[in-house]
């Protein structure tokens, strides 16, 4: 049997089998290359996750749980401070700082070209504050710019997503309500430095944050301060807050209450408007400051928002002098305001007597020279109470070399002239009262008599301070008590019986008879109230005033030279200082005033009105009006 033929394939089968074997091949090739690239992606997945876990395990597992977990300081807003009727001079507002945290910044370079464009700042003074604050653990914020204008803040805030380690901090910043007024006595705040941050009177301070460097913000940092606080958060990768996990609120600064008017502070420091001086307004009895006016003055807010170099260089070297606190930091010659306590120094030894007379003929020949008074022709014969009241020079040069320069010190420091009040403001200078061992420890030789001529009329190496000047008036419109002055009648914590009020501190009792104090107090009225009275041309109707003038020359008088012309031709800065310090009521004072206008000439004319003025204020008068109660 012959075997079976299979039959031939079709065309059509066989091209279908072509096509089959063809594809077969593609797909086998595209799923060879699938799976490379799978194998690919997988490894090059295995080996990041083995770089993350292994290589950089460590550092991703601590930003991991920072990125969780963030402690965030709260600053303690300072104290207020307000004026002794409860005005507000020194508050609070809030300010927004923006910080970085280079920790979770992943381009630094980038991140500070993005902050200075969103801010107005350079780049390179930016990267100062960076390289400056190297020393610091990268986790710790640093402050790239403070006090942020609302419309930088409102564009850091829109970019926030794409500025990783970027946040921003809201914090109390001061706020000065009556910019430059008070400003000596108030001070300003400035950015702590490395220094400061060492010592322990800053212990629990941080780097950047505010504090007092002059004035009652310095002298009661301990108190305006505050205690700051701080909270847990749960942030995400970029640094925004998801929740609160704890919180410690800060205490808040305690306020403080001074003994100022502040409306009595307006008037005092517009008399001196125009002017380079001083005006200290006290309460003698107690010793409380009512007023303590310098001119010129200075932007505190400046200082808030920081200085620039430029801005620091002109203010330093104003030739005006605008930080110096002349009140207690400048001390000056006290001029004729120095003769009642020449008087007192007298009258209490027993080389005067109220009925002593001495005969001014103009000068006083001494040695191979004439001492001249003020008055060319001179003035006749001078008991004790015409000589106050016309400031007979002749008069107190006699009564000086009766005492000699070492009892005229001892009587003079009893008033607390040479040496610090004790108010405790930054810079408080002790003026100088010499004496005979003074002069041979500091110049080296011994003193001349000649001198004590000088140093009776408060002239020579007499220095004083218009706060010691016008505590010592105080001392003698009192009937001799000497108080120590203060700035701050209360201090407010945050409870309602944490209250400390300040009374007033009796410094000494001046140990000499009532009754010489009340011969200089009614010399002292005469300067006002009589015709004849260097200040009679602030004399008022509606109130008596008593008080002294002085002119402190600057340069020393030729003997035989013209005063008249000399006062015309003489240059501003050669000028005399005037001085006048008065009180009233005269029987029964209230108010202490001394003003000390540098280079202003006469006391009479360019001091004692100004003084009338601040005294009139404080009393609620006007000219010829009857006083108000206060």
């Amino acid at each position: 049997m012959s075997p079976r033929r299979s039959k031939p394939l079709k065309l059509d089968n066989l091209k279908q089998f072509n096509w089959e074997v063809a594809e077969a091949a593609v797909f086998q090739k595209q799923y060879l290359l699938l799976m490379i690239l799978v194998v690919t992606v997988i490894f090059i997945y295995t080996l990041r996750l083995w770089h993350l876990q292994v290589v950089q395990g460590a550092q991703y597992r601590y930003q991991s749980e920072n990125n969780r977990i963030r402690l965030e300081d709260i600053p303690a807003p300072r104290g207020i401070i307000f004026d002794r009727n409860g005005a507000p001079l020194v508050e609070n507002r809030p300010a927004y700082h923006l910080q970085l945290i280079r920790e979770d910044v992943q381009d630094l370079g980038q991140t500070i070209q993005d902050v200075a464009r969103l801010t107005g700042k350079t780049t390179e003074e930016l990267m100062e504050v960076v390289e400056a604050s190297k020393h610091l653990p990268r986790f710790v914020p640093i402050r790239l710019a403070a006090d942020l204008d609302r419309d930088s803040l409102a564009r850091i805030e829109a970019q926030r997503v794409r500025l990783p380690g970027v946040v921003i901090q809201l914090e109390p910043k001061r706020e000065y309500r009556c910019n430059g007024t008070a400003a000596h006595l108030i001070g300003y705040l400035s950015e702590i430095t490395e220094t400061e941050l060492k010592s322990e009177s800053y212990q629990g301070y941080v780097m950047g944050e505010d504090v007092g460097k002059f004035g009652v913000e310095s002298a009661f940092e301990k108190y305006l301060h505050g205690k700051r606080g701080g909270r847990q958060v749960e942030v995400d990768a970029i640094g925004r807050r998801r929740r609160v996990l704890d919180e410690v609120l800060p205490i808040s600064g305690r306020n403080v209450w001074l003994t100022i008017d502040l409306e009595l502070q307006r008037a005092a420091e517009s008399c001196l408007q125009g002017r380079v001086g001083s005006i200290v307004a006290i309460d003698p009895n107690s010793g409380a400051i009512l007023a303590l006016a310098n001119n010129p003055v200075f932007d505190q807010e400046k200082f808030i928002r920081g200085l620039k170099r430029d801005e620091w260089l002109a203010l330093s070297k104003d030739k005006t002098h605008p930080l110096l606190n002349r009140a207690v930091g400048a001390a000056y010659p006290p001029g004729s305001t120095y003769k009642p306590f020449v008087a007192l120094a007298a009258l209490k030894e027993g080389l005067i007597t109220p009925e002593t007379t001495i005969g001014c003929p103009g000068y006083y020949p001494f040695g191979n020279r004439r001492y001249r008074c003020w008055r060319d022709h001179g003035h006749g014969a001078m008991d004790l109470e015409r000589a106050i009241i016309q400031s007979c020079d002749v008069y107190f040069y006699q009564t000086g070399m009766r005492l000699g320069v070492d009892r005229i010190a001892q009587y003079a420091n009893y008033f607390g002239l040479g040496e610090k009040t004790g108010i405790g403001l930054h810079g408080e200078h002790p003026g100088l009262i010499p004496t005979s061992w003074w002069k041979r420890q500091a110049v080296g030789v011994p003193w001349q008599k000649g001198e004590t001529l000088s140093i009776a009329i408060g002239q020579g190496f007499d220095l004083t301070t218009p706060l010691q000047v016008t505590l010592a008036y105080a001392a003698i419109a009192n009937g001799g008590k000497l108080w120590q002055p203060y700035v701050v009648k209360r201090i407010e914590g945050n409870g309602p019986t944490q209250v400390d009020e300040i009374k007033a501190k009796l410094k000494r009792k001046i140990p000499i008879d009532l009754r010489y104090f009340q011969l200089v107090q009614k010399g002292l009225a005469g300067v006002v109230e009589d015709s004849r009275g260097t200040a009679h041309g602030i004399r008022q109707k509606s109130v008596s005033m008593a008080g002294k003038t002085g002119t402190a020359q600057v340069v020393g008088l030729a003997e035989g030279a013209n005063r008249k012309l000399l006062e015309k031709i003489t240059k501003h800065k050669e000028r005399d200082h005037a001085w006048f310090v008065g009180y009233a009521p005269a029987g029964d004072p209230q108010i202490v005033v001394g003003a000390l206008v540098e280079h202003g000439g006469h006391g009479s004319s360019a001091a004692a009105p100004l003084v009338q003025k601040v005294i009139l204020s404080y009393l609620g008068l006007e000219a010829d009006e009857t006083p108000r109660k206060r």
